[in-house]
C-alpha cells in the first residue's frame, strides 16, 4: 500500500469549547493557566494521486484481465434478455393479430409504440426472476487492512444532520475495529455563506468527540459539481487511503457493512467497487411513507435480480458504496464533455459513467444485495421528486453521448439504456395513449371506403379485435403487478410482514400504496415528457441543493404545477365522454390521476396524514418499528452537534468559537486586488459600521463570504460591538 503513514487521532486534541472554559477563568490566574493547544489541522497531509481525465474516443487503462462470466450470472442473463425476447416477440405477435391483416398507418404507430412499452414492462418482471438464480456473497474471515476514507460530499446541507449521522457511524467503525485505519472526511461545495459557519462549528463539534480522525475541506471553486469534489480529494488526498465509502448527506451505512465490504474488497484484488442496497429511512410524509415502503418490499428482490445479470459488471448509484481508490484514479477521470448543456458541459450522472470506465479497464464492479444495513433520505413531496428527476433526466440523457463510447461492455451499454428509457418511457407512454385516442377518433369521425379502388374484389374494412385487445391489456397488467405481488408473498414467508405489523397490514399497505402509485404516475407521466421536451429544447436543469425535509405546498404553488394537468385530464374525458364512453373504463385511473393532481400533490406532502398512517399500521417498514441503533444514534447526536441559531452572529461573540471556525477555514490563495473586491469592500463596511449586526446588514452576499472566509476579516468585524 502506497498510503501515508497514519495521523493521531482527533480526539487527541481539545475540545473546541476548550477555550471557552479557560477565558471565563479569574483574571488573576491568566499567568496560571497554560495557553490551550492549538486545534488540529482541517486536513491532513496531502498524498496527492494520479487521477488522469479520460478519453471516450482511446482505449481504456490497462486494468485486471477480464474474467468471463460465471455460469450463474449466464444463467440470470437468459432469464432476463431471453425471457424479454419472448415477452417483446409474443406481445409484438398478439398486437398484429388485434389489427387484422390490412393494418393502417397509426395501427402501425401503435403497435411500435406497444411493443416498446411491453418490453419495458416485460424486461422489469423477467430481471426480477434473474434473481432467482442470483450468487451469495461472501465475506471472508480476513478483515485486511486497507486503509479507509468515508467520504460525505455537502452542498448547501443541515450540518446538524449530517454530522449526527456520521458521529454515529463514527462510533461504529469503531467498535467493528476500523478505528485505527478508517478517518472521516467531510468535503463541503458550499456556496452560500448562510452556511459556512454551521458547517464548521458543527464539524468542530464531532471532530472533538469522534473516536476517528474527522477531516473537513471546503473548495473555493466547486469544479465539476460532485464528481468534480470527489476527483479534487482524490488527487490531493487518495494516495492516503487504499479504499472511500461515498456517503450522501442524508444517507449512512452501518460500520460492521463498511467492515465488511472492506474485507470482500481485501480479498479480490480485481474488485474496484461494491454498492449496496441503501434502504429509504425516515419518511414523514405521504409520499415519502408510498416511497419508502415501496422500496423496502419491492426494492431488494428488484436489486437482487440486477445484481444477478450484471455480475461483476454492475453499476454504481452514487452514493452507500466502497470504492477502490486507485482503480477510481486510475480509470474515472471525467472531462466536461463538449459543447454547452443540456447535452454538454459537467457530466451530472457520473455515477454510472464512473462504473462503466471501471469496467472497460477489466475492474469488477459488483451490487452485494445481501449488504442491508445501508440507509439513506426520502423524497418528501411530489414536487420537491420532480426537481430531482429534472437533473437526473438531463443526466441520463447526456448518457446517449456516451454509450457508444469505445471499450465500454455490453452490460455498461444495457446499464445506460435503462437509464434513458427510465425517463423516456414516459413520453412512450403518452404518445401510446394519444395514438390510441386517435385511432378511436378516425374510426368514429371518418367513413371508412370499403372499395378505395374500382378493380378491388374485396372491402378494405377496418378491424380491430377487441377481446384479444383485453387479453393484451390483462397481461400488460399482470407483468406490471406480479413483482409487487411476489415481493409481498416473499415477505409473508419472511419475518418482514412480523416486523412490519403483521400480514394484513402489509396487504393493506401494498394496496394503498397500488392506489397513489396509480394516481401519481400519471403525473409523473406528463411532468418527465415536459422534463424531456425541456432538454431537446436546449434547457440546463442547473444543480440546486435538495430539499431533505419538505412541507405541505400552498394552493397556489399547487395550481400552478398541476392546472395543466387537470386541464388535459378534464378535456379528455369530455371528448371521450361524447365519442367513445367505453374508452373511460380504460382510461379512468389516468384520467382520475390527472384530475385529481392538485389534491393529490398537496395533501400526499402532508406531514400530519404521515402521522395518522403510521399510527394505523399503514406504509411501515422494519426500520420504523425496530430503528437501527445508528439511525437512533445520529438522531442523538445530532441533537448535540447541531450549531447555534445563528452560527454567524455565534462567530461574534465568542472567540472561542470563533477559533474553531477559523481553523477549519481553507488557506486563502495569493490573489490581486482586482479578484479580492468582496473582501476590500466588506473591511469598508465594517469600519463604517457601529456594531456587528449592523455590519452584517451591510454586507452582500460575497462580501458576507469573504468575511467568513478571512481571519483578518472576522476579528476587524468582531471587534465591533454586538
Amino acid at each position: 500500500m502506497n498510503s501515508a503513514p497514519p495521523q493521531p487521532p482527533v480526539t487527541a486534541a481539545a475540545p473546541a469549547t476548550a477555550p471557552a472554559a479557560l477565558s471565563a477563568a479569574p483574571s488573576c490566574m491568566a499567568d496560571a493557566v497554560p495557553p490551550p493547544p492549538a486545534p488540529p489541522p482541517a486536513v491532513p497531509p496531502e498524498s496527492p494521486l494520479s487521477m488522469p481525465v479520460q478519453d471516450f474516443r482511446a482505449d481504456p487503462p490497462q486494468g485486471p484481465a477480464r474474467q468471463p462470466a460465471a455460469p450463474a450470472v449466464r444463467a440470470a442473463r437468459l432469464i432476463a434478455f431471453g425471457g424479454t425476447a419472448v415477452v417483446t416477440g409474443l406481445g409484438c405477435w398478439q398486437m398484429l393479430l388485434v389489427f387484422g391483416d390490412r393494418i393502417q398507418p397509426l395501427q402501425y404507430a401503435l403497435l411500435g409504440l406497444f411493443t416498446l412499452t411491453f418490453a419495458w414492462v416485460g424486461f422489469s418482471f423477467c430481471s426480477m426472476l434473474a434473481g432467482l438464480v442470483a450468487r451469495q456473497p461472501q465475506t471472508p474471515d480476513d478483515p485486511g487492512d486497507a486503509r479507509v476514507a468515508v467520504v460525505m460530499p455537502i452542498y448547501h446541507e443541515d450540518a446538524g444532520d449530517c454530522m449526527g449521522l456520521l458521529a454515529a457511524l463514527a462510533d461504529e467503525l469503531a467498535a467493528a475495529g476500523l478505528g485505527a485505519r478508517a478517518e472521516i472526511f467531510v468535503l463541503s461545495d458550499s456556496r452560500d455563506p448562510a452556511f459556512f459557519a454551521d458547517e464548521t462549528l458543527a464539524v468542530a463539534a464531532l471532530r472533538a468527540a469522534a473516536p476517528v480522525p474527522v477531516w473537513y475541506r471546503r473548495r473555493i471553486e466547486n469544479t465539476g459539481r460532485k464528481a468534480g469534489n470527489i476527483a479534487e480529494f482524490v488527487r490531493r488526498w487518495g494516495g492516503r487511503y487504499d479504499q472511500m465509502v461515498v456517503l450522501d448527506a442524508d444517507s449512512v451505512v452501518s460500520g460492521q457493512v463498511i467492515a465488511a465490504m472492506s474485507a470482500r474488497m481485501a480479498a479480490d484484488p480485481a474488485l474496484a467497487l461494491i454498492q449496496t442496497i441503501p434502504m429509504l429511512t425516515g419518511g414523514q410524509t405521504i409520499f415519502s411513507r408510498v416511497t419508502q415502503f415501496a422500496g423496502r418490499f419491492y426494492g431488494p428482490p428488484i436489486a437482487r435480480g440486477v445484481a444477478a445479470w450484471s455480475g461483476d459488471n454492475g453499476n454504481f448509484w452514487g452514493h452507500n458504496a466502497m470504492i477502490r481508490v486507485a482503480a477510481f484514479a486510475q480509470c474515472c477521470g471525467l472531462p466536461d464533455l463538449p459543447g454547452d448543456p443540456p447535452w454538454g458541459g459537467t457530466v451530472l450522472s457520473h455515477d454510472f459513467v464512473e462504473a462503466a470506465l471501471l469496467a472497460r479497464a477489466g475492474w469488477a464492479v459488483r451490487l452485494d444485495w445481501d449488504l442491508r444495513a445501508s440507509y439513506e433520505g426520502s423524497p418528501p413531496t411530489l414536487l420537491d421528486m420532480a426537481v430531482r428527476e429534472r437533473r437526473w433526466a438531463q443526466g441520463n440523457l447526456q448518457h446517449l453521448r456516451l454509450i457508444g463510447a469505445r471499450g465500454f461492455t455490453w452490460v455498461s451499454r444495457v446499464h445506460f439504456v435503462i437509464g434513458v428509457l427510465g425517463f423516456v418511457m414516459s413520453p412512450v407512454w403518452l404518445a401510446m395513449i394519444l395514438v390510441g385516442m386517435a385511432l378511436t377518433a378516425n374510426v368514429i369521425l371518418s367513413q371508412p371506403q370499403y372499395f378505395p379502388s374500382t378493380f378491388q374484389l374485396f372491402p378494405d374494412w377496418p378491424t380491430f379485435d377487441a377481446a384479444r385487445m383485453k387479453w393484451l391489456f390483462a397481461a400488460a397488467m399482470a407483468l406490471l403487478l406480479l413483482p409487487k405481488v411476489l415481493a409481498i408473498g416473499r415477505a409473508w414467508r419472511r419475518p418482514l410482514a412480523a416486523a412490519s405489523g403483521g400480514r394484513s397490514r402489509v396487504l393493506a399497505s401494498a394496496l394503498f400504496e397500488t392506489v397513489m402509485s396509480a394516481l401519481i404516475a400519471p403525473v409523473q407521466m406528463l411532468i418527465q415528457t415536459r422534463q424531456i421536451l425541456e432538454i431537446l429544447q436546449g434547457r440546463n436543469s442547473g444543480w440546486e441543493s435538495q430539499v431533505r425535509k419538505g412541507s405541505m405546498p400552498p394552493w397556489p404553488l399547487v395550481l400552478r404545477r398541476h392546472w395543466l394537468h387537470v386541464a388535459v385530464g378534464l378535456v379528455t374525458l369530455v371528448i371521450l365522454a361524447l365519442l367513445s364512453p367505453g374508452q373511460l373504463i380504460w382510461l379512468a385511473p389516468i384520467l382520475a390521476g390527472l384530475i385529481l393532481a392538485p389534491l393529490t400533490s398537496r395533501w400526499s406532502a402532508s406531514a400530519v396524514l404521515g402521522r395518522w398512517a403510521r399510527l394505523a399500521g399503514l406504509l411501515v417498514t422494519p426500520e420504523e418499528r425496530s430503528p437501527p441503533p445508528i439511525l437512533s444514534a445520529a438522531v442523538a447526536h445530532a441533537r448535540r452537534l447541531r450549531p447555534p441559531a445563528d452560527a454567524t452572529l455565534a462567530l461574534g461573540r465568542d472567540e472561542a468559537v470563533r477559533a474553531a471556525h477559523v481553523a477549519l477555514l481553507p488557506p486563502l490563495p495569493d490573489r490581486p486586488a482586482a479578484q479580492r473586491l468582496p473582501a476590500i469592500a466588506a473591511a469598508a463596511k465594517i469600519d463604517a459600521a457601529v456594531s456587528q449586526r449592523q455590519a452584517l446588514d451591510f454586507l452582500d452576499r460575497a462580501e458576507r463570504a469573504a468575511l467568513l472566509s478571512e481571519p483578518a476579516l472576522l476579528d476587524r468585524w468582531a471587534a465591533l460591538p454586538e
